[in-house]
């Protein structure tokens, strides 16, 4: 027993100190890319050409990146000729509306927080039923890292339950494949209102790499309606943890 304590006393506190403090990220970690119009030709599709889902296109002269279809490969920034598109070490991934995934040279519009009488039912006390439609388990398992003693996801109130009937609100990862379309809406009325829904990773929002192909959805979007998109493929857990905690009003 005193070795035990002895160990533990050694290891320290284990938790990530975020959001109090900011997060320590790998330098190879690859965060929101942005395209330098100064360094854009504008009459090069290469970067466009390139990417697998159709991330990117022309607006305005310039090049706009989906993050919702981003796969996050570099493709686009091997393929550039100008070096114009680099990933930055940026983790805030998460918006309210689809149509904020889309980086140009707007600002991009973070997550903003429930209203008031939203956070004052889910704030302190979050339920999700988290539901696997057909993902590779890639995003899953970095949702399931929260729960590990580095994160600690329920010192914010925040904990994964066994039934939507215990639920808030669902966080659904995968690109929905016709098989769990209907397992999604069942899941989505089981849960009692009012309820949020969360969708994490390319393909809840877009389908990702299935994207247009006839046995999936794209995404959960046409199924249910989404109260937060975090994007990535995967995101980052601290991505995830930021999104989460900007619905709840917890960090600005």
């Amino acid at each position: 027993m005193l070795r035990i304590l002895r160990a533990r006393f050694k290891q320290g506190f284990r938790t990530i100190p975020f959001p109090d403090q900011p997060p320590v990220l790998p330098d190879q970690y690859l965060g929101r890319p942005q395209c330098d119009a100064a360094k854009c030709t504008g009459n090069c599709h290469a970067c466009i050409q390139a990417c697998p889902t159709g991330a990117l296109s022309k607006s305005k002269g310039a090049v706009a990146i989906d993050l919702g279809r981003c796969l996050f490969c570099t493709d686009c920034m091997d393929a550039c000729p100008a070096k114009a598109i680099q990933f930055t070490p940026e983790y805030r991934l998460a918006t309210r509306t689809r149509e904020a995934l889309v980086v140009d040279n707007h600002p991009y519009a973070l997550a903003q927080a429930l209203d008031e009488k939203a956070r004052k039912l889910f704030g302190h006390s979050l339920k999700l039923r988290q539901v696997c439609a057909g993902g590779c388990n890639a995003c899953e398992a970095d949702n399931n890292v929260l729960n590990t003693v580095g994160w600690d996801l329920g010192r914010f109130g925040i904990q994964f339950v066994a039934s939507p009937r215990h639920a808030d609100g669902l966080l659904v990862t995968g690109p929905v494949p016709k098989n769990m379309e209907l397992a999604l809406k069942k899941t989505y009325d089981a849960t009692p209102s009012p309820k949020i829904v969360i969708v994490v990773g390319a393909c809840a929002i877009s389908g990702g790499v299935f994207a247009g192909h006839p046995e999936v959805n794209n995404g959960a979007t046409s199924i249910v309606p989404v109260d937060l998109f975090i994007p990535g493929c995967p995101p980052h857990p601290i991505t995830i943890l930021d999104g989460l905690l900007r619905l709840l009003g917890r960090i600005e």
